[in-house]
């Protein structure tokens, strides 16, 4: 009848015995994958790193077993991603913070009600979540993290970094923001306030960065094309590019 607590047919068992036929599948998936680029780089004689990281090997053998298994086809993953990478990226939230800059009337608008502001450039919610748009100034600045995954607000910044997603970012931006952002490559004075804002699956939150100084001539497309993803995280300041 199995334990008492696991039911008759033995819950505990069950699941034990489900995770370890997992970690072998997803072991033997991972062994063939490496197999496969060591052969792969030996037909070809090249001379670069023979595997591919760990978890590139994890991805490669869950992506093959789920098109093997008819679950997932690759060339509609292949659409999305490109999606997300060439049409997407960091560009419409691009074009939202050069328009708030240029714009001081959509800037006030677009602070008080993000939602039609947005609406305005045409652009809408696809996650049924709220956008919160936060005003980096010379006194305050803007980190975003989620604490307990990765939420982001994928429509306008496309794919999310890995480091936002990684754990480390996850508690040590709550923790210690400042450090995090010297690791990063902004180094805050003092007197600048740090605000840290945790997203949720309801609400996504992007950073206005401050314009850069000696961009007046700039026009708006110039300005967006200075916009960096990061930037609208919070994780970095918008600079002009070096001259020359």
């Amino acid at each position: 009848m199995g334990d008492a607590e696991d039911g008759p047919v033995g819950r505990r068992g069950f699941l034990q015995r489900a995770g370890a036929g997992a970690a072998a599948l997803a072991t033997t998936s991972v062994a063939h994958a490496q197999a496969n680029q060591e052969q792969h780089d030996s037909d070809h004689g090249h001379e670069h790193q023979a595997v591919p990281s760990d978890p590139t090997l994890r991805v490669k053998a869950l992506e093959s077993l789920l098109v093997e298994k008819g679950l997932v086809d690759r060339a509609a993953l292949d659409i999305i991603i490109d999606t997300f990478e060439t049409q997407v990226g960091p560009r419409i939230g691009a074009r939202v913070v050069a328009r708030a800059w240029v714009d001081a009337a959509y800037k006030q608008r677009l602070l008080k009600n993000p939602g039609a502001a947005l609406a305005e450039l045409g652009l809408e919610s696809h996650q049924g979540e709220d956008n919160v748009v936060l005003e980096n100034t010379p006194k305050v600045h803007n980190l975003v993290v989620c604490t307990l995954c990765s939420c982001y607000p994928w429509t306008l910044l496309g794919l999310p970094p890995v480091w936002y997603k990684s754990a480390p970012y996850r508690s040590r931006a709550v923790i210690d923001p400042r450090g995090v952002l010297k690791e990063l490559g902004l180094e805050l004075g003092d007197d600048v306030e740090v605000r840290v804002w945790d997203s949720t699956s309801e609400i996504r939150y992007l950073v206005l960065p401050e314009r850069p100084s000696g961009s007046e001539r700039l026009d708006e497309d110039e300005l967006a094309a200075l916009v960096t993803r990061d930037a609208m995280i919070g994780a970095a300041n918008v600079v002009l590019p070096s001259a020359g």
